[in-house]
């Protein structure tokens, strides 16, 4: 069975974006990309919430991303992705399909199925319903070494507490550590 991953980027105080969907306080850099670029390499399905997937949708086809980081641009662009939402009627960015009702039984089936790596980016609320579900393996938090004071806590909708299980850690040399984290049985 596939593995299915959550990732996102978090300030010290646990927001995974500021006020007004902020997300200018992550760190990327050169280091980041290329841990990035590998880590879609080892993916070849993106699941995203509706407001992640229309914010990613609005930017990686667009002329500045495909200039400004051309090889993740490609990456997102290329690869295979289901944006889950009870509202959305059409999903009609390259390579994506919707799915809106079902969700247990269908994200089941993509786990079944042949391939890489299965991936959440962003998309909290989509992760916590997930988690309550049981049907994430893995937790990738990179925390930012900052303090946003207020804005959208990653884990505010979990349903139940769930023990976790560290795997592995990174430091990056801008002050970022990524925690990889598999829910414990």
């Amino acid at each position: 069975m596939r593995n299915l991953y959550v990732f996102n980027m978090i300030s010290l105080d646990g927001f995974f974006e500021g006020p007004n969907q902020d997300i200018g306080w992550h760190q990327v850099d050169e280091e980041f990309n290329a841990f990035a670029e590998q880590q879609l390499a080892e993916t070849d399905l993106i699941l995203f919430g509706r407001v992640t997937y229309l914010g990613m949708a609005s930017f990686w086809p667009t002329p500045l991303a495909l200039e400004t980081d051309p090889v993740i641009a490609g990456m997102m662009n290329r690869i295979s992705k289901v944006v889950i939402s009870r509202t959305l009627d059409k999903a009609e960015w390259n390579n994506t399909r919707l799915i809106n009702s079902h969700v247990p039984e269908e994200v089941t089936k993509l786990k079944q199925q042949p391939g890489k790596e299965i991936a959440v980016f962003g998309s909290a609320n989509l992760a916590a319903s997930l988690m309550s579900m049981g049907l994430i393996d893995e937790f990738r938090i990179i925390i930012n070494p900052v303090v946003l004071g207020k804005g959208t806590p990653h884990f505010q909708n979990v349903a139940a507490p769930g023990r976790l299980t560290l795997l592995k850690t990174r430091t990056f040399g801008n002050g970022n550590v990524l925690l990889c984290y598999r829910l414990a049985q």
